[in-house]
């Protein structure tokens, strides 16, 4: 890297694969172009191995944004790993390529982290780019795991997504920040092992702010910074591939990160809730989910074996004592299944 750049705070570094087939280069970089200000950051795309015309676009058209061509297809977590080692940047925002930015979006994220030295991570609002009202999916504003390892957020439990009226817009700890769009400290990240390339997509997000939490750090929402999230780009909700790896990457994040007296206790109650989810979807017909929870079962018990087992360092219970267990808080304690299917909590405002 240049003089210039390592004297700006922020790389912004968005992982690209085949986004000129997909439309996403000339729909979303724009945005972050122009409203990204060039003082504090560099914008840099990390292309995954693109198949398509990605970089002569990139460099045609967009001669401003640094690139790094990674050279294959490593996936979200691997990518991004060997994205932010290229860079030299204090502070990197993990930005996926269907995002559209708005002006000042960056400002509000890093003045948080700047004035806030045990903060690791922050996040955006995320709300909708199909539908500015309502807030998006996968982060909304802010992102807590339940007893049993089940995601929800402010803003979103299971398919409930809430209209944005202002009632999340204080900042707030969360347990995870999306990893549509994260600023996260650069030292920390590497620090903390990074983004686990086992995962290779889906909840590998949550699984490093869960290792940033053990390592007594505090995750962010900021909603005075607000993006626009398409999602659904690579993968739809719904996918058989998108539900085996949600269901395989909770299994593997819960191994990781629980502490060993109750790991096996609540791993086995989410192996049969998980029974439970597959016998709905097999009821309603939807027989490739079904194979598709089987599958992740029997991989993550695979990986457990083969990978997590024989090295105890990728999940931190003995490592140089970096990794402690973080007392859970009242969000992590509920069971989300029992508010939301049985006291009819839809909303996150329902149950706190």
């Amino acid at each position: 890297m240049n003089t210039e750049s390592q004297s700006k705070k922020v790389s912004v570094i968005i992982l690209n694969w085949n986004g000129d087939e997909h439309g996403f280069i000339r729909r979303y970089l724009p945005t972050v172009v122009q409203y990204t200000d060039p003082a504090i950051a560099d914008i840099v795309v990390a292309d995954n191995g693109s198949e398509d015309s990605s970089l002569q676009l990139l460099a045609e058209e967009f001669p401003s944004v640094k690139v790094i061509p990674l050279g294959k297809n490593y996936g979200f977590a691997e990518g991004y790993n060997r994205a932010i080692k290229q860079v030299e940047t204090p502070y990197v925002v993990l930005l996926n390529d269907d995002v559209a930015v708005t002006e000042h979006w960056l400002e509000p994220l890093l003045e948080h982290l700047e004035v806030h030295e045990h903060t690791a991570a922050v996040q955006p609002k995320i709300l909708s780019d199909r539908d500015h009202s309502l807030f998006e999916y996968a982060g909304a504003c802010g992102g807590y795991l339940d007893k049993h390892g089940y995601p929800y957020c402010r803003g979103r439990i299971f398919d409930t997504i809430e209209k944005d009226e202002g009632q999340y817009d204080m900042k707030r700890p969360i347990m995870w920040a999306s990893g549509a769009c994260m600023l996260v400290r650069r030292e920390l990240y590497l620090k903390a092992g990074g983004l686990d390339k086992h995962f290779f997509a889906h909840m590998e997000e949550i699984d490093l702010c869960w290792r940033l939490r053990r390592m007594q750090w505090r995750i962010t929402c900021v909603p005075h910074s607000v993006v626009y999230h398409l999602g659904g780009g690579s993968l739809p909700q719904g996918n058989p591939i998108k539900t085996r790896l949600n269901f395989r990457n909770s299994l593997l994040m819960l191994y990781k990160n629980l502490p060993k007296k109750s790991r096996s206790r609540i791993m086995f109650e989410r192996k049969c809730l998980d029974f439970i989810a597959a016998l709905n979807f097999l009821f309603h017909g939807q027989f490739k989910q079904v194979g598709a929870i089987r599958q992740a079962h029997k991989e993550a018990k695979w990986m457990i074996q083969d990978i997590y087992e024989r090295d105890e360092a990728i999940f931190g219970h003995s490592h140089n004592n970096l990794f402690k267990h973080v007392h859970r808080t009242s969000e992590e304690r509920i069971n989300i299944l029992t508010a939301y299917y049985l006291k009819g909590q839809k909303k996150f405002s329902d149950i706190f």
